[in-house]
């Protein structure tokens, strides 16, 4: 038995050698043939989990394959992001990340053991969900100009509410102050439901947030929407002006949501999986709950897109981050 079984292998190995398909180019055309791990930085229930578990319904159907949605939350996303950096690059791990892990964090963390441009390789942006500059009805502006009027006449007056120091909602609040030569005093909580609390409650005078998470109280008049954080005005809010509209030229904010593997992972494999989440995203099922969520489609959904735009926000939220002095670690 062994006589007869050694030259077959012996004559196959020669035959994929002398006709170019090596045993790493077969995996690729077959890809995905296993599992498929789909990470996600944060805790189970929150809007980037939902996502991910709406999507990954969709992905099954097109890839043919199990596509789990792991949890992996801790350390302001990088616990997860470092398990997907540190991951084999075949396309079996992969990550739905936001501008924390993928743009803010590597200036953030001193320690940071993984580098967004260097350590991944983006798949595909599945969009952008815009924020909202949102006051007390107590202050007295309703747009843009007449708040930074206000801010500048009344310097100790005006505080903005965040998530935490380092949080998006902290960081949008100073390129504001960047951008418009205002000095609004960062009041940083533990989440964004106690910061919410405190401003409907007067202790804070404003906030950037998501449009979801503001739109209940901004239709019941117990907030006041200035204007969308966003480069375009938001479906969910269209009347409300950007901020880049009133005068903030260039103010964009917005969370983005871009799915991306381990650097190394095969072109090929990038491109199968990028083609299977433009599949889910075109599901009527799936674009009505994303549309339902405010998440803004992007311009592009190429690999090489996501990719270029990382690097302008990684860039964006350095100088934010120096002129901000938040440091973790």
């Amino acid at each position: 038995m062994k006589s007869l079984f050694k030259p077959v292998v012996t004559a196959a190995f020669a035959s994929c050698v002398a006709f170019g398909a090596p045993a790493t180019a077969a995996a690729e055309d077959a890809f995905p043939s296993k599992l498929i791990n789909f990470v996600i930085p944060y805790a189970a229930g929150g809007p980037t989990d939902a996502m991910a578990r709406t999507l990954a319904v969709a992905l099954r159907e097109n890839l043919g394959q199990s596509v789990i949605v792991e949890n992996k939350a801790g350390a302001g996303a990088n616990i997860g992001a470092e398990y997907v950096a540190r991951a084999k690059p075949d396309g079996y791990t992969i990550m739905l990340g936001t501008p924390a892990p993928l743009a803010i964090n590597v200036s953030l963390f001193r320690k940071l053991k993984y580098d967004p441009l260097r350590d991944f390789a983006p798949v595909i942006k599945i969009g952008t969900l815009p924020n909202v500059l949102a006051v007390h009805p107590d202050v007295p502006a309703n747009d843009m100009k007449e708040l930074i009027a206000y801010a500048k006449a009344n310097p100790d007056k005006l505080t903005f509410a965040s998530s935490g120091s380092g949080a998006s909602s902290h960081l949008a609040g100073v390129l504001f102050n960047n951008m418009a030569g205002t000095d609004m005093l960062h009041v940083p909580y533990k989440g964004t439901g106690p910061a919410l609390t405190d401003l409907l409650g007067g202790q804070v005078t404003m906030t950037f947030t998501d449009v979801l998470t503001a739109l209940p109280h901004i239709r019941t008049g117990k907030l006041k929407a200035i204007g969308v954080t966003s480069a375009n005005r938001s479906r969910v809010l269209p009347d409300v002006p950007t901020l880049a509209e009133q005068g903030l030229t260039g103010y964009d904010s917005s969370v983005f949501f871009g799915v991306v593997a381990p650097a190394g992972t095969p072109e090929p494999v990038i491109a199968r999986l990028n083609e299977a989440f433009r599949a889910a995203l075109l599901d009527p099922k799936v674009k009505e709950l994303l549309d339902s969520q405010g998440l803004e489609a992007p311009e592009s959904q190429t690999p090489e897109a996501l990719g270029e735009f990382m690097k302008t926000e990684v860039a964006k939220w350095a100088e934010v981050v120096k002129s901000s002095g938040a440091q973790v670690d």
